[in-house]
């Protein structure tokens, strides 16, 4: 302990406080040995968290922790007891909350020494990211990293002292056990408090974004765009395609990011060229590899490994949706179907077991399951992975042959030592495409489209006797964010794909949120339905995914009522999160005291920043009505980040994408008809057949979407359609080419503008 002291008291700086952290971690001197790791319970009684709608929280209900959920009767707990809060952070899929739940939440002796020294609440990031937000920067600002499970130790005002991530029950690596770091930090409360509070202040002013910098006067021009599509290049991985080393995550954002520098203006066509040489070249190593799950579809979180092969084997909403959409956009550039059939497979799986009766996207699906019926103890990856024996045993030895060459099966299994620590894939498979259908057609002497039938036959009968196994367990929280985001790729494909079956999910998940998240009393909508609403409200987040899956729904159904949502949810958006004086969007509304942050995001991570997709919907917005507030606002909003983008060009490539959006001249493409018209659906499906992303596309139908458009878009009184014909208007600033009946004509229109 001598060691912590020394580093706690002499390094009282905020900068400082890292190594504290860090010296925690690392040089622990243990006080009490703990000899109960093996200790198995029977759960008898529940805790506080058998009140819960979250799965998460519901996974810790029968823990012998005294659980509280994050609220004020915890708060109150630990003032009047004169304790500091342990929180704990995490998500019903993630593998290592689980183990760490395993190992220690239901060790009776780590509970007994967490219920004796702190006031224990138990957080779902997914339900409340404004909580998560706060802790996770502290977390990484004060060790340099981050992840989940997150736990961190509070005061009872919430001020954070120390956090970290997993915490082993034995030590191991270099970490200290559990109960070494509960006792620890008992002690350092009792006996150094003072120091410690007055870190913990110094630390959170830090962290405290500064409400005096207005937003950047800086010209916004290419220079951004420029220097960001030079770092992807100078990143990229050549040979697997991606960025950077292990661990690998898919991050479509960038992909799109380069999708759309590649068809922008001024750019060399050299430049433009490789930008879509790096999409084409990841999404087909990553759709080749293990991360992509060749049998029932879907994708899972991410790689371990830099050629994609080995997954963390979470499947996310989020990554479906934004995946699908981007393998969409490939096939709009190259019009090569494998592309889209990519993105059927996904949309296929979210239908299939992510999708509620009553029409809503539920959140995940866990990484881990029983590797047998029998087993006690679930292990990651084990309903996703194959012996030879079992392939052998399922499809014969002669087709198994071709089969296990095809996907790089091995007799001892092809998980890597490196990238199996923990020994838990020994013997097993996970498919990735080794081979290219041609060279496997070229190794047994067959027809490419004999074998590409034979391999399909072979994955359906390995998805029929998958499917007798124990699925992982389904998070079936459904996320308005998440929604939204799988309403854009739905609503695309309906058109891009040309299947209408799209479109109704895309209309039917809508309809969901608008009926059991949205209160039409106040303009709110809540966070998340599970059994029912959540009582927590809407994030920004919320409202920025959504609004973009409405326009989304709009430009591809033409139904009004989804714009006039989207309008409304903007105008609400504006008001609840709307920073005046320094633009941008504030993540949370300010109206919950025990949110001591108000952060705004800016990091385009797995998920876009919710101001990046703020930015690109004011823009949208802006063109379909012609509003030049929301045209302002949206400048603003780039400017608030740009030292961001401007410092570190990668770190926000959405935003990037909206800024390319405001610096052209985006096109709107005006359909006059019906909008049910076969010719309206011809002229419809054309435009989508081209990758044009900065533009917008409008119906006057002469109906009630033009009666409502009337009264934004002075340009619509003058177009009247003319029954059984429908026109097409290729438009710059509202000024029009000569309109078209032709698809033909509209096609070449449209070519001039790719």
């Amino acid at each position: 302990m001598k060691e912590i002291f020394r580093i706690f008291i002499t390094y009282s700086s905020t900068v400082m406080y890292a190594s504290f952290c860090l010296g925690f971690i690392l040089f622990p001197h243990l006080l009490i040995a703990n000899n109960a790791d093996d200790l198995q319970i029977v759960p008898t009684q529940s805790n506080r968290l058998i009140n819960e709608q979250s799965l998460y929280l519901l996974q810790h209900a029968f823990n012998p922790v005294d659980w509280y959920p994050w609220g004020e009767e915890a708060f109150e707990k630990a003032r009047v007891e004169d304790k500091p809060i342990f929180l704990s952070i995490g998500y019903s899929t993630c593998h290592w909350c689980h183990v760490m739940e395993r190992e220690s939440f239901s060790n009776p002796e780590i509970a007994r020494l967490m219920n004796k020294y702190f006031v224990n609440i138990k957080v779902d990031r997914e339900e409340r990211p404004d909580v998560d937000q706060v802790y996770m920067r502290f977390v990484q600002t004060t060790t340099g990293s981050g992840g989940w499970p997150l736990n961190v130790w509070l005061t009872s005002d919430l001020k954070p002292f120390v956090g970290g991530t997993y915490f082993p029950s034995k030590s191991n690596y270099k970490r200290p056990d559990f109960s070494s770091v509960l006792n620890s930090i008992a002690k350092m409360w009792n006996t150094d408090r003072e120091k410690i509070l007055k870190i913990s202040n110094e630390i959170l002013t830090h962290l405290s974004p500064s409400k005096t910098d207005p937003y950047s006067s800086e010209n916004l021009n290419l220079i951004s765009l420029k220097n960001a599509y030079t770092i992807y290049k100078d990143t990229y991985d050549k040979n697997s395609g991606g960025f950077g080393a292990a661990p690998k995550f898919p991050h479509p954002a960038s992909l799109n990011f380069l999708l759309r520098y590649s068809v922008g203006k001024d750019i060399e066509d050299v430049d433009k060229q490789l930008a879509k040489d790096m999409v084409f070249s990841t999404l087909r190593n990553i759709a080749q590899g293990g991360i992509n799950d060749h049998v029932g579809g879907g994708f899972h979180r991410y790689s371990v490994d830099d050629q994609w092969r080995m997954p963390h084997f979470e499947k996310m909403l989020y990554n479906q949706a934004q995946l699908s959409s981007v393998y969409l956009n490939a096939y709009q550039q190259t019009r090569d179907p494998w592309y889209g059939d990519i993105a059927r497979n996904v949309l296929r799986y979210v239908y299939n077991q992510l999708t509620d009766p009553a029409g809503g996207f539920y959140s995940a699906e866990d990484a881990d399951s029983l590797p047998t019926p029998n087993a006690n103890e679930k292990k990651e990856g084990a309903f996703y992975t194959w012996t030879m024996n079992e392939i052998i045993g399922i499809l014969g030895k002669e087709t198994a042959n071709i089969f296990s060459y095809h996907y790089g099966f091995k007799n001892k299994g092809n998980v890597l030592f490196q990238n199996d620590p923990r020994e838990e894939f020994i013997g097993k498979n996970i498919l990735y495409e080794k081979y290219s259908l041609k060279d496997t057609a070229l190794k047994f002497n067959q027809k490419e489209e004999a074998l590409e039938i034979l391999i399909n036959r072979c994955k359906d009968r390995l998805l029929k006797e998958r499917n007798k196994r124990e699925r992982p367990q389904l998070d079936d929280k459904i996320i308005t964010a998440w929604n939204g985001l799988m309403i854009s790729s739905y609503a695309r494909a309906s058109v891009i794909l040309q299947d209408p079956v799209y479109l109704e999910r895309a209309s039917a998940a809508a309809g969901f949120i608008r009926n059991n998240l949205y209160q039409e009393s106040n303009g709110r909508l809540h966070r998340s339905y599970r059994n029912g609403s959540s009582q927590v409200g809407g994030f920004l987040q919320d409202y920025a995914y959504l609004i973009q899956g409405l326009i989304d729904l709009y430009e591809t159904s033409f139904n009004i009522h989804w714009l006039q949502w989207a309008l409304q949810l903007q105008k609400k958006q504006d008001i609840l999160f709307w920073d005046d004086v320094t633009g941008g969007y504030f993540t949370v509304t300010g109206e919950d005291a025990s949110i001591l942050l108000r952060i705004k995001d800016n990091f385009d991570g797995a998920i876009p920043s919710p101001n990046s997709i703020a930015a690109m919907n004011l823009l949208r917005l802006s063109q379909i009505i012609d509003d030049s507030s929301h045209r302002r606002r949206a400048e603003k909003t780039i400017r608030a980040f740009s030292p961001s983008f401007i410092k570190s060009p990668r770190s926000m490539p959405h935003m990037l994408s909206a800024m390319g959006f405001y610096l052209d001249t985006p096109k709107q493409i005006i359909l006059s008809g019906d909008r049910f018209a076969p010719t309206t659906k011809a002229m419809l499906k054309e435009i989508y057949r081209h990758y044009l992303p900065n533009k917008v596309i409008l119906l006057a139908d002469g109906a009630e979407g033009q009666e409502f458009l009337n009264q934004k878009l002075a340009i619509l009184k003058t177009i009247n359609p003319v029954d059984g014909e429908t026109k097409a208007f290729v438009c710059e600033n509202y000024t029009c080419d000569m309109p078209t009946t032709q698809v033909a004509t509209l096609t070449r229109l449209l070519k001039r503008s790719e």
